[in-house]
């Protein structure tokens, strides 16, 4: 599994692409990083993606 998130500005001012890639990647098993606009993860359970891309959602919404 490859993950990666990439935020404009705006958005990354309240919620980094960093910490919603490694809160994701958690739960396939893997592990990632990089900046606050830009970041990225792999991770070892593909059958686990729909919870990790759940987790980025709910990580991103409660930024707003």
């Amino acid at each position: 599994v490859t993950l990666i998130a990439n935020f404009d500005d705006a958005v990354a001012e309240r919620v980094s692409a960093s910490d919603v890639v490694k809160g994701a990647a958690a739960l396939v098993g893997g592990g990632g990083g990089g900046r606050r606009t830009m970041a990225r993860a792999g991770g070892k359970d593909p059958e686990r993606l729909p919870d990790a891309l759940a987790e980025a959602e709910r990580m991103i919404l409660a930024s707003i």
